[in-house]
Formats: C-alpha cells, structure tokens, sequence
C-alpha cells in the first residue's frame, strides 16, 4: 500500500504555549495569521497530490476554482506560471489530479490550495449525470424550442420560488418594484440546495400550477443565485425538470450565474442570465408603459382629429347634397306645377275660347296671306300671258308687215284657193283696211303659207279649289 498524502505521524504537536497562553495580552490579527500560516507550514508536506472535481472555474489572469468531492471542497488558484503547463482547458464537473501546497491567505482570511500542476483523470460523476439526463429528457422534447410558451405581456401577479433568506429574491422584489409596481409579486419559500431541495421546488411547481387560476397568477419564476455545481444540483433533478414541463403557466429559470446551465433553465419557457433579468423580462416597465400610451395617445387624438375633420367634410357635403337636392327638387316642383297650372289654366272655357280665337284669327291671317300670295301670282302670269298673247296676236303679226284678208262674210282668206275672182275682199293690216276685188291669182310654191294661229281657251276651276291652285291660260 502506498503512503498517505497526509501522515499524521508527522505532526510534531502543538507549537509552544504564547503570551495569549500565560494570560499575556491578545495578539494583533496579522500575528495570529503568522501562527496559523506556521502551524500549516509545519503540520503538512510541502508538495499535496489531490484529485477531486473542478467546480464554479472562473478563468481570468489567474485560475480560480473549488476542488471538491462528495464530503468536502477546497478553494483552489493556479497562477499564470503555472497554467502554462497544462496542455487542456478544464470545465466545471472535471475530474482532474492537483499537485501543489496549501497555505493561509492572511488578507483575505483563506485557506488555499496552490495548484503548480494539474492532470485530467475524466469527467466528474455529477458531469456524467448531467450529461446523461440531458440526452434522456432531449430525446422527449423536453428542450423543444416548439413547446416553450411566450410570457404574458402583463401579467396580474408572478410567483417566485426561492428561498426566502436567499439575495436573488431582493433583486427581484426591488426590480419589480421599480418597474411595474401594479404587478404582484407572491414569493414561495423552498430550499434551493441540499438533499430535499429538489422535492422541495418541484412540490412547489405543482403547487403554483394548481392554483393558478384562484390566485391569479400568470407566470412562475425559478430562481437562485450563484453557486457550484453541487450547489445548484437540485435544479438539475428530473422531478424539478417534470414539475416545470408539467406546469401550467409559463415559467421563467434564473439559476446561478451567466456562465451557469441548469436542467431546469433548459426546460423551462424562457431563460433568464440573472434574477434581476427574470424581473425585468417578467414585468413591463412602466415609463415605457408611459411613452407608449403618450404616443398611443398622440396617435388616438390624431385619428380622432382626422376622424372628426373627415366626418364633418362629410357632413359639409351631405349638407350641401340635400341642400341642392332640395333646391332642385323645389324647382322641379315649381316647375310642375307651373306646368299643371298652365294646364289648368288652358282647359278653362275663356282660355279655350281664347286659344280658338287666337288659332282662327292665325288661320284668318294665313288664308288671308294665301289668297294674296295666290291672287298675285295670278296677276303676274296673266300679265305674262297678255304679254305673250299681245306678241303672238294679229296686231303684231300685222305691225311685222303682215295683213289678213276676209272675205265678204268677214271669213279669213288662208289659201289661194278661197280666192274667187270678182269677189270683193278687205284687207287689213297694221294701221287700217281697205278694200278691193278679186281678178285673178295663182298659188306661188315658193311663198311660205301663214301657220294658223291657235289660241288656247282658259281652263275652268274646278268648284272647291283652293284659290292658290287657281290656273289661268
């Protein structure tokens, strides 16, 4: 068997009896710091090998973190020297070997363990369960971004499940105050670390989803502040993971720090990096509250200023549609009747008698008109016919050098034939007659004969003819 680390064999005892021993006066905090330093000095190797499971890594110019296995935890650094050795980048739930010393920090009060080199052994146990679990409840859906339910945008009152001496339910308190005071805050009391702290948070999820709806609630917060991983493991239990899937309203994780992951802040609806993140995502804030109803005000009053301005020009030309529609109808009336009073005033005996008077002295004047138009016309062409009759009468044929011969009966002589000689004759022509007798005469082929003259009889008018059909000949 190998040595242990530690042999208490080695411990030399206790230093000599002090001054504070013998009753002496007591000694200044940076002379019990020496003591205490010394006494660790003296009592341990120089040179530790420690395996156990890296937890809460806070990686900055230096190395800080907690080595810890199921009974104990030591706080642990590894300064910049040394980190330059380590060939990997550790993780919270590593399992890993330190070799190094332990001393007192006398200004902070702490005592350390001073990692100078550090081997990785594997996964830690809690890692292992970590791990497995969230393979188990992701093949379920559980992590389902689908499933996740939004927040209520205001909700009546919230529910806080936290422990009621813990410094993330001040935050939220403080938090909610400040931005929406009209939103309740009811906090639930629950260990939030130890062995029952898991039963504890899940009986109350449960709790809260049954009696929601009575108490009005509309959201439920999770929460816890920082701590290690063993320190946070209740939230990593299956029955807190159910309890929240199974929860009737929405619920909000806040665990531990930013860099912390939690089951139950990966199953929940909304992850929150801190406590005072969850308030805040969990509660409107009110002077935004403000300026949206200001501005939800400003836009109403406008709508309403427009809806008003577009109502009236509305009624402004509704107005004035009824008003000529009015108007027009008005004339159409007045029209009508007068109308049907012309009407009326037409069908009365003395407007009747007087519209016939006026159509029979309208006729008067037009056959009036008709029979001197026709009595002219009739003037002119008998004054045309004279004209003609006066140029195709004897008096013209005799005043050409023309002249008519009669016998004694007055018959026109028109032939030679009626000649007869001895036969006394008149003879006239254009500016008188004479006589003579007849001795002899003989037919000259060459002298043309007078064409007898034919003069038309006038055409009788047929009785009834209107006198403009009056024909004259």
């Amino acid at each position: 068997m190998t040595r242990p680390l530690f042999d208490p064999s080695k411990v030399v005892g206790p230093p000599p009896p002090t001054k504070a021993d013998r009753g002496d006066p007591p000694l200044t905090v940076t002379a019990a710091a020496a003591l205490i330093s010394n006494a660790l000095e003296r009592a341990l190797p120089r040179r530790l090998a420690i395996v156990g499971e890296i937890s809460g890594l806070s990686v900055r110019t230096h190395w800080y973190f907690r080595l810890k296995d199921d009974n104990a935890v030591l706080d642990c650094v590894m300064f910049t020297s040394a980190l330059r050795r380590v060939g990997f980048k550790p993780a919270d739930g590593q399992k890993v070997v330190l070799t190094g010393r332990v001393e007192f920090y006398s200004k902070q009060g702490r005592t350390q363990f001073y990692a100078e080199t550090m081997e990785s052994v594997g996964a830690g146990e809690l890692e292992q369960r970590f791990r497995a679990l969230c393979a188990e409840l992701k093949s379920l859906g559980w992590f389902d971004p689908e499933r996740k339910r939004p927040l209520p945008t205001f909700p009546r009152r919230i529910a806080v499940i936290t422990s009621r001496t813990g410094a993330a339910l001040q935050d939220i308190l403080v938090t909610a105050k400040r931005r929406c005071p009209a939103v309740e805050v009811a906090t639930i009391d629950a260990r939030v670390q130890g062995e029952d702290a898991a039963d504890e948070i899940a009986a109350a999820v449960r709790w809260v989803s049954s009696k929601h709806e009575s108490l009005g609630i509309d959201a439920l917060l999770v929460t816890r502040g920082g701590g290690s991983i063993e320190d946070l493991w209740a939230f990593n239990e299956r029955i807190v993971a159910q309890a929240i899937v199974e929860c009737a309203i929405p619920v909000v994780a806040a665990i531990g720090h930013e860099t912390d992951t939690t089951i139950a802040e990966l199953v929940a609806d909304v992850r929150a990096a801190t406590p005072t993140q969850a308030a805040m995502l969990l509660t409107p804030d009110r002077s935004a509250l403000a300026d949206e109803l200001a501005q939800a005000s400003r836009r109403l009053r406008s709508l309403l200023s427009w809806l008003f301005d577009r109502k009236r020009d509305r009624l402004a030309s509704l107005d004035r549609h009824i008003h000529h529609a009015a108007q027009a109808r008005a004339v159409r009336a007045r029209l009508r009747l007068e109308r049907a009073s012309a009407r009326l005033d037409a069908s009365r005996p003395a407007a009747v008698l007087e519209a016939r008077r006026t159509a029979a002295a309208q006729l008067a004047a037009k056959l009036d008109r008709a029979i001197l138009l026709a009595v002219e016309r009739r003037r002119n062409r008998i004054d045309s016919l004279e004209r003609e009759l006066i140029i195709a009468g004897p008096a013209s044929v005799l005043a050409r050098g023309y002249s008519v011969t009669t016998d004694e009966r007055g018959a026109v002589i028109r032939s030679t034939i009626a000649a007869i000689p001895g036969a006394r004759v008149t003879t006239r022509v254009a500016d008188g007659s004479f006589h003579s007798r007849i001795e002899g005469g003989s037919q000259d082929a060459t002298t043309p004969a007078i064409p007898p003259v034919r003069i038309p009889a006038r055409t009788r008018r047929t009785p009834g003819e209107p006198p403009d059909q009056m024909k004259l000949f």
